[in-house]
């Protein structure tokens, strides 16, 4: 910003200079009435004379500036001291702390209350391709019947035939699990056709020792693949208890006695004549 005002006020200056020298130019000219009556004037002496003002103006004028600019003083910049050898603090220590969650509370299965629901199968389920078995009853032998050991029994189930295909001549029921019990049981023998129902039949041999026994049998096709509802068997064998005879009657060779009693008639009211 200095720069500038300094270059404007150099331009100004000799601008006046100029229009200076000319007005003097203007003015020392003599007119031709004049050239006779008035000495000649050097023009050098005076264009020295003018400059040497301009000039002496110009640093006056200078000089006057300098003086108004003032130098706004810098800030101070005061760093802080350093000791060399002054011990380093230590970085500071964290503590972790673990906080341990709450112990769960044991958990406590609910108690079943009420009758256990039990779902029924569906017959459509138990379908081998066309054959299908739904067991109607059971014929004979109901679950926990009592046998001897060793004793022989017949086991008859009461079914249908509740697929879309025949059963035929060579199916026959098969031994499906538990206790076989010496089963070996004919093939059907026979055509039942979808819808009808017929018994089937296993002769079966109670174990020789006591306990509960159960068999599961299922009805099978020819090439032995079963289906079907499974048929079971369940029986309790046990040991016949020994009943104690009954006491025959003691026999006596004396005869009985009899004693004759008088019979003492009963009294007979006599009619009572009135007079």
């Amino acid at each position: 910003m200095q720069n500038k005002n300094s270059i404007f006020i150099i331009l100004a200056l000799i601008f006046l200079v100029a229009g200076a020298i000319l007005v003097v130019i203007f003015v020392l000219t003599p007119t031709q009435s004049q050239v006779v009556a008035q000495p000649t004037v050097d023009v050098n002496v005076v264009s020295t004379s003018v400059v040497g003002t301009l000039i002496a103006s110009l640093s006056q004028t200078q000089s006057a500036m300098d003086s108004l600019v003032t130098n706004t003083p810098q800030p101070t910049i005061t760093l802080p001291s350093v000791q060399l050898n002054s011990p380093v603090p230590p970085p500071a220590t964290f503590t972790q702390i673990f906080v341990l969650p709450p112990a769960p509370t044991a958990y406590r299965s609910p108690t079943a209350t009420g009758t256990q629901f039990t779902p029924t199968t569906n017959p459509s389920n138990l379908a081998v391709g066309c054959n299908n078995l739904r067991l109607i009853r059971d014929e004979t032998i109901p679950a926990g019947t009592v046998f001897k050991p060793g004793e022989s029994f017949t086991k008859t189930w009461k079914v249908e035939n509740n697929g879309t295909c025949d059963w035929v001549y060579l199916y026959q029921l098969i031994f499906a699990s538990g206790e076989r019990m010496d089963g070996d049981p004919p093939a059907l023998g026979k055509v039942i056709v979808p819808g009808k129902w017929t018994q089937l039949s296993v002769a079966l041999v109670a174990p020789s020792k006591p306990g509960s026994y159960t068999g599961s049998w299922r009805f099978a096709t020819q090439s032995g693949s079963p289906f079907g509802a499974t048929l079971t068997v369940s029986i309790v064998v046990a040991k016949p208890t020994d009943t104690p005879a009954p006491a025959t009657a003691t026999n006596t060779s004396a005869s009985p006695t009899n004693t004759n009693t008088p019979v003492t008639p009963s009294p007979t009211d006599t009619p009572v004549t009135y007079p």
